[in-house]
């Protein structure tokens, strides 16, 4: 089972709706510093409040607009008007001594995460000027003009500073994401490899069965002497057929360590007369001799291909035949 990965339609609808709660909870929060210190508003208490109720009603629609799925304006022309709203919000309760500017972090994240490391930095330095003008505007005027102005640049160089360090963050965080992905990636694909080579495992012990069952009633036959003359004979070639069989899938199990999780290891092409063949898989299949017929054309036939694969092949082609005569017609050239 594979862990969800998001896509970035998912990323950006979080990042949408992360954006409208803070929003909301912003509004929330001036309004109630509103109630609390009316003073606040430095003898513009209705003007302020128009600016709540203003703000409200964006930061509603915005929310509902995210949950439609359909954003109310461009994400870059979002963080401007929010910028624009908090630093008329500080111009309206204070300037330089505003409670509002603790937002301006805010924005400042905002535009760093949706425009990057560049367009963040940029951000942020336009917004620190434009919070200095509004410390210069709005401030009381018992307020130093040149405690203003240093104000707006101190709060400048903040910004300037946190988006560098969200920036540098935001990399962190990314790279980590990465080689998590990677190491997930190898960890899926160890799997993957294990699992094959286990059914590579399963596939050569259960080939090996055949042959050693073979092997074991020829050796069975031979030694209570039931066997003798050509039939004798007979049984000794395959013996040394089914031993040499059984060697074939040794090595390609000793491949398995090898390679990718192939259960068959590298193919092994050679000369395979297969006279020879025609009669070692009709006894591998265990199709009685009285009804089996082997023709081959010429007699002295071979083919060139991996003995082990292409005698499986054949071996399930016989043994499918159901107890039926097993006839093998392989006119093909010497190799």
């Amino acid at each position: 089972m594979h862990p969800r990965q998001d896509s970035p339609h998912d990323r950006a609808t979080d990042e949408q709706w992360t954006t409208s709660v803070l929003r909301l909870l912003v509004v929330a929060a001036v309004a109630l510093a509103l109630v609390i210190g009316p003073q606040l508003a430095r003898g513009m208490l209705t003007a302020a409040w128009v600016l709540v109720a203003a703000t409200t009603g964006y930061a509603v629609a915005q929310t509902v607009a995210t949950w439609r799925g359909r954003p109310l304006l461009p994400p870059w022309l979002v963080t401007v008007v929010d910028g624009l709203l908090v630093v008329v919000g500080c111009a309206w309760t204070g300037g330089a001594d505003s409670i509002m500017v603790a937002a301006l972090p805010l924005v400042a994240i905002a535009a760093a995460v949706r425009g990057g490391a560049v367009a963040g930095r940029v951000g942020a330095l336009l917004l620190g000027l434009a919070y200095t003008v509004a410390a210069v505007v709005g401030s009381d005027a018992d307020v130093p003009l040149g405690e203003r102005f240093l104000a707006g640049a101190w709060w400048t160089g903040f910004l300037v500073s946190f988006v560098v360090l969200v920036g540098v963050l935001v990399r962190l965080l990314e790279r980590q994401a990465r080689d998590a992905e990677a190491e997930r990636a190898v960890r899926a694909r160890l799997v993957e490899t294990q699992r094959a080579r286990v059914d590579g495992v399963r596939v050569v012990l259960h080939e090996f069965r055949t042959p050693v069952a073979s092997l074991s009633a020829l050796a069975a036959d031979l030694a209570a002497g039931r066997l003798d003359g050509p039939a004798r004979d007979r049984a000794l070639t395959l013996l040394a057929d089914h031993a040499t069989h059984l060697d074939d899938m040794l090595d390609g199990l000793a491949d398995l360590a090898l390679t990718d999780g192939s259960p068959l290891g590298r193919v092994r092409d050679r000369a395979v007369p297969l006279a020879e063949l025609a009669a070692a898989v009709l006894d591998a299949a265990g199709v009685d001799p009285a009804r089996r017929v082997a023709t081959v054309r010429p007699p002295d036939a071979a083919v060139r291909a991996d003995p082990q694969r292409l005698r499986r092949l054949l071996t399930n082609l016989a043994r499918d035949g159901g107890g039926l005569v097993a006839r093998l017609s392989l006119p093909l050239p010497p190799a």
